[in-house]
């Protein structure tokens, strides 16, 4: 189940939140900290037709109260009074709030500087002080701060546990909560009224990452990011599996201890990998059985999980070389299109080395160059291609500029690269961050310089990328309807 959080800061519109949230939710946390005056709790909650948890939070465990706290337990002690379905109380005020009708007491624990370890502690400390449902909430930074969560949640326990991360990397526990049973998950009435930075939507849980579809048997693909490209490219793949059957679902994550990974994956039953940007070179050292020409890349963005451990991919550098030669067209003489060709790869880090190792084994002549000169250096040194100061990049023609990092800045100030790079006679493409756009393609785009368009570039690599997962075609709809 859902429980949105209504955080109102007037009497007046707090109805009207309750009632939006009880349509998309199937909980209601009602949060009296914000409110600047009194409330009438059982007024409040007479207009709600879902179960109710009432909620006062102080400053240090992530509330807005600012009163003393006497007043905050006496405001406490008067919502039970209105004999709202739950009443959250911190592990520390229970012993002094007894339990009232028929309330059920949601004992929670909160700490701010990170997981808490001794997870057992804490739960018999809230049943011994008449908990019906224990509550956990820390920061989830990383998978590693949302594992004891998910260890807390999947064991059998006499008493129901509920838990939220504080981050975006909260989503990994909502969507395992599911999985595993969790009474119900928390997420936000809609954007700008998150009770944390990051915290998810009713609309994301329904609609990015099919919540409700998710049960015990479902099997789980990791997508290694938290960025918008991640979210586009999480909506697409659990689409996919939905219009073919499969009872397989995206699980976003935030990679922490590369080590402690693939353990994590296995007890989770996670079969596969999509990354993103630089974890794509962090994490090939999971990939225990890779081909030739990819493991040269020193790249991979997609890792699937066989019987003889996991396979690695780099789709990246072959959809855009697709993309980028179809551009060029064919060649009269039979040659490759990009066979001689001057290509100039902008930026630094995993993406950028494996589309020169693309460009290269292609037949390119590469370059490349970015804000960090010695970056630059670094990945010529491995590849054997040419290196040029970003400075220099003005001083000589290329055929085509493929723009392979977001990092990139486009401007007149130091440090960022001048638009006076592009030329209409060049070819452009842009692998910084598909399916976004970055906003040197888009100067492109202006200058009238021949694009491949990283939306192109994206629904090659992502049909490529679900083939491998599935064994199926992604079909075309899906892939329309997750860009528009």
């Amino acid at each position: 189940m859902i429980c949105i959080t209504v955080a109102p800061v007037s009497r007046k519109l707090a109805k009207a939140d309750l009632l939006n949230a009880a349509r998309q939710g199937d909980i209601v946390e009602l949060c009296l900290d914000h409110l600047a005056k009194e409330p009438d709790v059982k007024d409040l909650i007479s207009a709600v037709d879902k179960p109710v948890i009432v909620s006062c939070r102080r400053s240090r465990d992530g509330g807005h109260w600012k009163g003393t706290e006497e007043q905050r337990l006496l405001l406490l002690r008067q919502a039970i009074t209105a004999e709202p379905d739950y009443i959250e109380l911190d592990l520390d005020i229970a012993a002094r709030i007894p339990r009232y009708g028929e309330t059920k007491r949601l004992i929670s624990f909160t700490r701010m500087d990170g997981p808490e370890t001794n997870i057992d502690r804490v739960f018999e400390e809230a049943a011994a002080h008449d908990a019906d449902v224990v509550k956990y909430t820390w920061p989830t930074r990383t998978i590693d701060d949302a594992w004891p969560l998910m260890a807390a949640v999947t064991q059998k326990r006499d008493l129901p546990i509920v838990g939220m991360g504080l981050g975006r990397p909260e989503i990994t526990f909502s969507i395992l909560g599911q999985k595993y049973g969790s009474p119900w998950i928390y997420a936000a009435l809609e954007r700008g009224m998150e009770a944390h930075a990051g915290q998810a939507t009713a609309f994301d849980l329904n609609e990015v990452y099919d919540f409700r579809s998710i049960n015990r048997k479902t099997l789980f693909v990791a997508i290694a990011g938290m960025g918008e490209s991640a979210t586009i490219t999480t909506k697409a793949i659990n689409a996919g599996f939905r219009e073919t059957g499969q009872n397989i679902r995206s699980l976003p994550v935030e990679i922490g201890d590369l080590k402690r990974l693939e353990k994590m994956f296995d007890v989770l039953h996670v079969s596969g990998v999509l990354v993103f940007g630089p974890v794509g070179q962090e994490i090939l050292p999971m990939a225990t059985h890779i081909n030739k020409l990819d493991f040269e890349s020193q790249y991979v963005d997609l890792l699937l999980c066989r019987e003889d451990g996991w396979h690695g991919y780099n789709t990246i550098w072959r959809s855009g070389l697709k993309m980028l030669e179809a551009a060029f067209g064919k060649t009269k003489s039979g040659q490759r299109p990009l066979t001689g060709k001057n290509v100039l790869v902008l930026g630094s880090g995993g993406v950028t080395q494996t589309m020169v190792f693309g460009v290269m084994h292609r037949q390119g002549i590469a370059s490349v160059s970015g804000p960090s000169d010695e970056t630059s250096q670094q990945i010529a040194n491995l590849t054997g291609c040419r290196s040029l100061p970003f400075h220099n990049v003005y001083d000589s023609l290329y055929d085509a500029i493929i723009i392979a990092d977001p990092a990139v800045q486009c401007g007149q100030h130091h440090g960022s690269l001048n638009p006076s790079l592009l030329k209409a006679s060049q070819t452009v493409m842009d692998v910084s961050n598909p399916p976004q756009e970055h906003e040197l393609f888009a100067e492109a785009r202006d200058r009238g310089c021949r694009l491949v368009e990283p939306r192109d570039v994206f629904a090659d690599q992502i049909a490529e990328q679900f083939r491998v997962l599935s064994g199926q075609e992604l079909p075309t709809s899906v892939i329309t309807q997750s860009l528009s």
